[in-house]
């Protein structure tokens, strides 16, 4: 397929994703599994294994061979449910532009190729220049957050679940006794609340602005139910300022609270901040908490390891966003991450737009 297999599948999903399937991070990592079976070089066995593993039911099938068609370049997939099987599937190129062609049949194929904004996604933003990074900001808006839920005590009225016995026993009384249909119901959900910690210190500086880039999305998702704090060597919250709708006033405020911009690390003392003041009785109970940060820590690190045991005991997830996850050949060995990492639900990358789009995913299914 490409140099980089993976990245392609990936990004395939992803595709499928922007057209409306529920492709979730659960079943893209399926589907790669699948495709290794098949191994990477066979294209009908990846058609078959993204049918199998992304696509929830018959009504995605039309959208999902769509997207193949176009997302492989020099598709010839002619799938239908009378004739499913892919004829061809030609080599991706990663680097062209898009382009038509005639079939031999009179068809018109489509040559996909993936596009500047593709592969900006998946760059990591540290090494953006100027126009690069004005073209990235412009893509946060495609980002999709969504909240994740909790069981409520309510129940709502269902199609199956548990007997409601008063509600069928209300529908038998209006009928004057005579007999009817059982009502069933389950419980409702509720939106879960999350908060995000970014770091704002000197080796998170070339991260910043994009994290609350981030950030400012989510809120604005979901402003009454996401907490957005800084972390650095102090703990400052810019929740208010996220809330404004233009991302650029919103990062102009969060600028003007946030007294410790590229300063030093204290993870530890500000996490025990954040939790002697939002802890037991304010937002970080049961929610989902994401850190994002390189674990630089500069103060001690058993005192990091022990908060964040706290939180990890307190919030329902914790999701830890590293910028160096996402490159070849890092472990985290620095004292910071190493001690936080025991107490961390997940720990992921969060250095792209693209790897964004992934926590998001993460969260909303927490």
């Amino acid at each position: 397929m490409s140099a980089e297999p993976d990245e392609l599948l990936m990004g395939f999903a992803r595709a499928l994703r922007h057209a409306g399937l529920a492709v979730t991070q659960d079943r893209s990592q399926t589907f790669l599994r699948a495709c290794a079976q098949f191994g990477h070089e066979d294209r009908a066995g990846a058609y078959w294994a993204g049918r199998a593993t992304l696509c929830s039911g018959p009504d995605d099938l039309d959208r999902y061979d769509r997207v193949f068609e176009g997302w492989f370049s020099g598709t010839e997939v002619r799938a239908t449910r009378r004739d499913p099987a892919p004829r061809r599937v030609a080599q991706a190129d990663l680097g062209g532009a898009d382009g038509m062609e005639g079939s031999e049949d009179g068809d018109t194929v489509t040559h996909a190729r993936a596009s500047r904004q593709e592969v900006l996604r998946r760059r990591d933003v540290a090494e953006l220049d100027a126009r690069e990074r004005a073209e990235l900001n412009r893509l946060f808006a495609t980002l999709r957050p969504r909240s994740p839920v909790r069981s409520s005590a309510r129940r709502t009225a269902s199609h199956r679940g548990e007997i409601d016995a008063r509600r069928t026993l209300r529908d038998h009384l209006r009928r004057a006794g005579e007999p009817g249909p059982v009502r069933y119901r389950r419980r409702g959900v509720r939106p879960r609340r999350v908060v995000l910690l970014v770091d704002v210190s000197g080796s998170m500086a070339p991260y910043a602005d994009s994290l609350l880039r981030l950030a400012h999305r989510v809120v604005r998702s979901a402003p009454r139910r996401t907490e957005v704090f800084t972390i650095g060597t102090r703990l400052t919250r810019v929740t208010h300022g996220m809330q404004q709708r233009d991302p650029e006033a919103a990062l102009r405020a969060a600028g003007e609270a946030v007294p410790d911009w590229s300063g030093g690390t204290r993870l530890g003392d500000v996490l025990g901040s954040f939790l002697r003041r939002w802890g037991h009785r304010g937002p970080a109970r049961g929610a989902v908490v994401v850190v994002f940060s390189d674990g630089w820590e500069r103060g001690d690190c058993e005192v990091l390891g022990r908060e964040m045991a706290r939180l990890a005991r307190l919030a329902h997830r914790v999701v830890w966003a590293n910028p160096h996850r996402g490159h070849a050949g890092y472990e985290p060995l620095q004292g910071g991450i190493a001690a936080a990492l025991p107490h961390v639900d997940h720990f992921v990358a969060g250095h792209s737009l693209e790897s964004f789009a992934d926590v998001l995913d993460l969260v909303a299914e927490a």
